[in-house]
């Protein structure tokens, strides 16, 4: 048979973990109460220990930092200083904070005068320095050189490129563009360099003078190249010279009889060698 609890809980329709729900429930709060109440005697008695220790008053100690600091009053216990540090308590007062104080001000006074020339030593400089940035951070320089390198530099590549065709090696062409390379890096790094326009256009001026000057012995090398190749054309030419030996000696039996005639009264061709025509 059913217990009468169990007759009321089905009567309350109660389950029975709900009921186990709410006896847990009651166990924490009790223990949460009892933990917030442990807490809030601790923190009084913390209260009042750091109450303790900030208004315990020591008038021993007081007295020593007064007798360091501006020396005034005494050092106390009188007995125990005259018995452990007499020297000491003799010279306490005379040697005091407050002198030294007063002789550092008296010495940092005329360091004010110093300070403001130093002051406006460095706002003088920050305005020098303001146009020193915003010089280097435009590059008028290739804005005014920029255009001839450029054209200079197109022209050496072009150059390069007639190499191979002159009679150059693949060699001899990687190793001029090693250079075209070397000027592009230059150009590179006077832009993004951290220089002022008037030095930053003598570097451009000199990039410029170092490519004319290589493209003028790149065009001497290619000029060679090229009298090397019809140099060879022309050796490796083959000539056929005609033979005229036969009719230069008919011709000069002709003359040798015709003169011969004439010397002897005979009838002669004057000079002819019958209409033998020697052709180079």
């Amino acid at each position: 048979m059913p217990s009468a609890d169990g007759e009321v809980l089905a009567t309350l329709d109660i389950s029975s973990n709900t009921i186990l729900n709410y006896h847990f429930m009651r166990k924490y709060l009790t223990h949460l109460k009892s933990m917030s109440f442990i807490l809030g005697v601790l923190s009084v008695n913390q209260v009042n220990a750091q109450s303790y220790v900030t208004y315990n008053h020591d008038d021993a100690k007081m007295n020593q930092i007064t007798v360091q600091e501006v020396g005034a009053g005494c050092l106390t216990p009188d007995l125990y200083y005259w018995t452990f540090h007499h020297s000491y308590q003799k010279s306490a007062a005379s040697k005091n904070k407050l002198t030294y104080r007063a002789l550092a001000g008296v010495a940092a006074y005329p360091q004010v005068e110093d300070a403001d020339s130093v002051q406006a030593a460095l706002t003088k400089r920050t305005e020098i320095e303001a146009l020193n940035i915003a010089d280097r951070q435009i590059d008028i320089a290739w804005l005014a050189e920029g255009s001839k390198i450029t054209d200079k530099l197109n022209a050496f590549q072009t150059n390069i490129n007639r190499i191979v065709g002159a009679g150059g090696t693949i060699q001899d062409k990687d190793r001029w563009n090693d250079y075209y390379h070397i000027f592009e890096c230059a150009i590179k790094a006077t832009q993004d360099a951290y220089m002022p326009n008037a030095q930053r256009k003598k570097e451009y001026l000199a990039i410029y003078a170092d490519i004319s000057k290589q493209n003028e012995t790149l065009i001497a090398y290619l000029v060679q190249l090229n009298k090397k190749s019809k140099t060879s054309e022309l050796l490796s030419a083959t000539y056929n010279k005609p033979d005229h030996r036969a009719a230069i000696a008919t011709a000069a039996h002709n003359r040798w009889r015709d003169a011969g005639w004439g010397k002897n009264g005979g009838n002669s061709n004057n000079g002819s060698n019958n209409g033998i025509i020697i052709e180079e």
